[in-house]
């Protein structure tokens, strides 16, 4: 019975991670009261650990269920809390300097950032809808909070405050699938839902197809999915970069695995209802984000839109309905959350107080000022494009393979097309710094601090050697789309 569950000690090893982080977010919320100004980088520092500590027990957790199978710790989820974790330790390095420079270098956003992370843990490894829905929220409520920190910023109001009403918005359609889909076949078990709807008792059922529908529309918010991708360049470009960065990864990986498990696994069998919907969702998604982004002048603005455009191109590995293309997708995942937390890296080192240069014509000279910090930002943006050698280039090359082992024949070739509309947005950043004298904005340019120094060039490594050395990600996201 339910009201006698005592669980076991493997079941508590396997929410370690979970564990971990939230243990350690709310010792930072504690001692901030605690630490003078000065000391306040301790916080940094304990948050880092929390998150190198959280990687450590996702390694080696003991694989299977937890908590009568509402936790399903295998591959899979190993897999996304070790890059979501990953990514969170790559963003609280990036965010030190930043927040110094604004002054707003306290505890709370380094407990919002493991709180997040949390969720986004639960997500990945949730067997059970009302679980994801939890992992979700909780994961959600910290980033809007991430998304206007600032308060002093008006921009960061209005991020926070757009993400916040729309992003609720769309948990409502999760919620209403959710009901449904229950209704539907008496479960909200993901196993109990693939066999059910296998058995085909009620997967015949209109009912099935518009619960579907709704938990997609749900899910296709977060992962900035067109048509629902309206509110991501406003929020990326309002949030703090470092935030930005951070949301372009974390909740859109986590959102993507959920996506998996769900239409990948437990709605196989009624895929010739949803495929079609999400085959022109991930059309649409790559159009509307590289022709848009072919308009911006706003480089933080930009990387919004080429988000939006790498969401397609995951959703066209979605599409391949295959282990294969659920490999695919998980590597695509790993070489994209180096790449982009990187290039906002960047961005908000560039940027300065208030984010004043953030234009793509402010970046005009920085290989001569700053070559280094030029180089890294050229190796992120020839990722993005896909440029042998780098992460992006194995991950849209897995994607396309993936699709055309699917017969997904014309999806393919779309995005082929859409990949070379995305260089040329890319290459003008280059063309910038490469080309142009170096103006006003790069005149007063510091050097890096160290914490932001080894967030750039650690994402820069990991960047090359996913481009260079891809089998050995690749072999274990196969290994754990199984």
């Amino acid at each position: 019975m339910l009201a006698n569950f005592i669980p076991s000690a493997a079941e508590y090893a396997r929410f370690m991670p979970e564990l971990i982080l939230i243990v350690v977010g709310t010792l930072i919320m504690f001692l901030e009261a605690f630490l003078e100004g000065e000391r306040k980088p301790i916080l940094s520092i304990l948050a880092g650990l929390g998150l190198v500590a959280g990687i450590f027990a996702a390694l080696t957790a003991p694989q299977g269920m937890a908590f009568q199978g509402m936790l399903a710790v295998d591959g899979f989820a190993t897999f996304f809390r070790v890059l979501v974790m990953a990514a969170g330790l790559l963003v609280l390095l990036s965010s030190s300097e930043y927040l110094q420079r604004e002054g707003h270098d306290t505890g709370e956003f380094y407990a919002l950032v493991l709180f997040s992370i949390v969720g986004q843990c639960i997500m990945a490894s949730a067997n059970e809808l009302i679980m994801i829905f939890i992992g979700l929220e909780i994961s959600s409520i910290a980033s809007y909070i991430l998304a206007g920190y600032l308060r002093d910023d008006a921009r960061n109001n209005e991020s926070a405050l757009k993400y916040f009403l729309l992003g609720s918005f769309a948990t409502a359609f999760l919620l209403y699938g959710v009901a449904w889909i229950y209704g539907a076949t008496g479960s909200t078990n993901l196993a109990t839902i693939h066999n059910a709807l296998l058995s085909g008792a009620n997967s015949s059922t209109p009912l099935i197809s518009v619960a579907a529908g709704l938990i997609f529309v749900g899910l296709a918010f977060k992962i900035s999915a067109a048509p629902f991708q309206g509110w991501a360049p406003d929020v990326y470009q309002g949030a703090p970069a470092p935030v930005s960065g951070f949301l372009t990864v974390g909740p859109k990986a986590a959102a993507f695995a959920v996506l998996i498990r769900i239409f990948v696994d437990a709605f196989s069998s009624i895929s010739d209802r949803w495929l079609p919907v999400v085959w022109g969702c991930a059309l649409a998604t790559m159009l509307v984000g590289n022709l848009a982004a072919l308009l911006q002048s706003n480089i933080k603005r930009m990387l919004a839109y080429s988000s939006i455009a790498h969401a397609g191109y995951v959703l066209v590995a979605v599409c391949a309905n295959s282990g294969t293309g659920s490999a695919a997708a998980m590597f695509y995942l790993a070489g994209y959350a180096f790449t982009n937390i990187g290039a906002f890296a960047v961005v908000s080192h560039f940027a300065r107080k208030g984010e004043k240069y953030v234009a793509i014509e402010d970046f005009a000279g920085l290989s001569q000022r700053q070559p280094g910090m030029a180089a890294m930002l050229t190796i992120f943006l020839l990722s993005l494009i896909g440029v042998p050698l780098t992460a992006g280039f194995f991950g849209k090359f897995y994607i396309f393979k993936a699709a055309l082992d699917s017969h997904l024949v014309w999806l393919t070739v779309l995005g082929l097309l859409n990949s070379a509309i995305a260089a040329y947005y890319y290459l003008r950043i280059l063309v910038v710094m490469y080309m142009k004298e170096p103006g006003e904005s790069t005149e007063t340019l510091t050097a890096p601090g160290p914490m932001l120094t080894l967030a750039i060039y650690g994402s820069a490594v990991m960047t090359l050697v996913l481009g260079i050395l891809p089998g050995w990600v690749l072999d274990y996201a196969v290994k754990a789309a199984q």
